[in-house]
């Protein structure tokens, strides 16, 4: 009889610790901001110092909002014989804004699912959210130079070194809604008008981009 409690006292231990052990391990994952949407661009144009330059506004944007220790790279693919594609820059995931809300959980994720990349978890550093379609002014294009799938479109603006309107690179809609043949794509929504400060916001951006820190 004493070997049966003690049998049952154990079944039901096992029981209880299960839920215990799975909420610790939620508890312990960290949900600290490791994506935003920059609140400011570099004010020229598409010009943001190539990815390194990108990388970097990205790091000083994290450490004003007052997170350190964390790898930061711009979403932003580039063309040529050394380009690179924003998916593999990005690291694996997953990422949470300043909120602490989910956006992606990997980059399958982000780029087959993406439902909670939207104009309410899309906020910059700050936790702020950005103006959007119905807003004034309309600053939801957001540089990428990707395709839907997160490689290279081709089209970056002299790879984030130009300012000029003879190239152009592709945008995102951070809010899901707006013009162009896939209004609906936070990364691939159309072709800007040109790579100036001028024709970034004539066409409803401000020289904007997605942040993501790697993990590593």
């Amino acid at each position: 009889m004493r070997f049966k409690k003690l049998v049952i006292a154990g079944a039901l231990l096992a029981c209880t610790s299960v839920p215990a052990i799975a909420q610790a391990a939620q508890g312990d994952q960290d949900t600290s901001m490791s994506f935003f949407l920059t609140s400011r661009g570099l004010g020229d144009g598409a010009n943001l110092g190539g990815l390194a330059g990108a990388d970097a506004h990205c790091a000083a944007l994290a450490s004003d909002a007052g997170v350190s220790g964390k790898t930061w790279r711009a979403y932003l693919s580039t063309t040529g014989p050394d380009g690179v594609y924003a998916r593999d820059r990005i690291g694996s995931g997953p990422w949470f804004n300043a909120n602490g809300e989910l956006v992606g959980r990997s980059v399958m994720d982000i780029h087959y699912s993406n439902a909670n990349l939207n104009k309410q978890r899309t906020v910059t550093e700050n936790g702020d959210t950005v103006n959007g379609v119905g807003d004034q002014p309309n600053q939801h294009d957001i540089l990428t130079g990707t395709n839907p799938d997160g490689t290279s479109s081709g089209l970056t603006c002299n790879n984030w070194t130009s300012n000029t309107d003879a190239s152009s690179a592709t945008v995102g809609h951070f809010d899901r809604v707006g013009g162009g043949a896939m209004a609906e794509s936070w990364n691939a929504a159309h072709v800007s008008r040109g790579c100036s400060q001028e024709q970034l916001q004539a066409s409803g951006g401000n020289g904007y981009y997605y942040c993501f820190a790697t993990g590593e």
